[in-house]
């Protein structure tokens, strides 16, 4: 009888040890995939518009919710490269299913740093080229997502300036030599009558000085090259260019919102929208190796009037009513 009566007692110890076991392995958090997300540039603060924005919109809309579903887990680096290197290392520590890439700043560093997590890139103008894809139908490795900047348009977008600014001779281009130089933009200017004069900087701190090599070179307009130094610097660059009485265009729309004359380009948040749908079918199994990189088709005219009235330029009719959207 004893030996029945400890027997049972053991049993009913192991069945509660093994409810209870079952019960807490119920009650542990599911770990959630999570996504990192990288951006050159400094938070959104104020009336800067939000990077993120379209693509957290787009996962919004495919079921996806920070905290509940998915982690989300946002890095700025600030306009500096050595702290977006230990950014990615950072995300990478913390097991991320995927890396997004906002520009080619950050996709180099993703790329440098992993040759195995999935990376989502919004930037770029010519994969194939820059060495992150073998095709745009099948880039293999793993990288994959859209391009943003096109050297095929900087011709319209001169040729926009002109049209705007009638008289126009000589243009100021700014850009970053370290991200990007597109080849042939001289011959496409002197097609429109446009001579150029290049205004190379490394970072924030060569911009006035930038800008005092152009008006005293006799500059009459500005075209900045979006990439990240210029992107993540948009606002400071619009003042700059209205001390110096420069009408400026850009291809991204935000650089429009931010003070720019006019901007002719892709959306960005469009193109984070489209991002979205690349981290859905990863995280589905897919890889990134098989799906094709995207090349917007849409591109808008945005004209900020404000800006406009602060340079005393008069635009035309035949321009303003070819914008898609005007501002002020």
């Amino acid at each position: 009888m004893v030996m029945h009566r400890r027997r049972a007692l053991a049993t009913t110890a192991i069945l509660v040890a093994s409810y209870a076991a079952s019960s807490r392995a119920e009650l542990a958090p599911v770990a959630l995939p999570r996504v990192g997300l990288l951006f050159f540039g400094p938070p959104p603060s104020g009336a800067d518009l939000d990077p993120t924005a379209g693509l957290r919109e787009g996962l919004a809309a495919l079921g996806f919710s920070d905290g509940t579903n998915i982690r989300l887990d946002f890095r700025f680096a600030g306009g500096r490269r050595d702290v977006m290197a230990l950014q990615v290392e950072e995300l990478l520590r913390l097991k991320v299913k995927v890396l997004v890439a906002g520009g080619p700043a950050p996709l180099d560093a993703a790329r440098r740093t992993t040759k195995s997590v999935p990376i989502v890139s919004i930037g770029g103008s010519d994969p194939v080229r820059e060495g992150w894809a073998k095709t745009l139908s099948r880039p293999g490795g793993n990288v994959t997502g859209l391009t943003v900047t096109f050297p095929e348009l900087a011709p319209k977008q001169l040729e926009l300036l002109k049209q705007a600014v009638p008289g126009l001779a000589r243009v100021a281009v700014l850009m970053a030599p370290a991200e990007l130089n597109w080849p042939g933009m001289d011959a496409d200017a002197r097609a429109l009558g446009l001579q150029l004069l290049t205004l190379e900087v490394q970072g924030p701190e060569d911009f006035d000085t930038a800008f005092k090599n152009a008006t005293a070179s006799g500059a009459q307009g500005l075209y900045a090259i979006a990439t990240n130094t210029i992107v993540a610097n948009r606002s400071r660059i619009a003042e700059l260019a209205v001390v110096h009485r420069l009408p400026s265009i850009s291809e991204l729309t935000l650089l429009a919102d931010a003070g720019f004359l006019m901007a002719y380009g892709a959306d960005l948040n469009a193109l984070g929208r489209r991002a979205a749908g690349y981290v859905d079918k990863i995280l589905r199994g897919a890889s990134p190796g098989d799906l094709p990189i995207e090349r917007p088709t849409d591109f808008e005219l945005v004209i900020n009037r404000k800006t406009a009235v602060l340079l005393g330029v008069r635009l035309p009719q035949s321009v303003e009513l070819r914008a898609n959207r005007v501002i002020g």
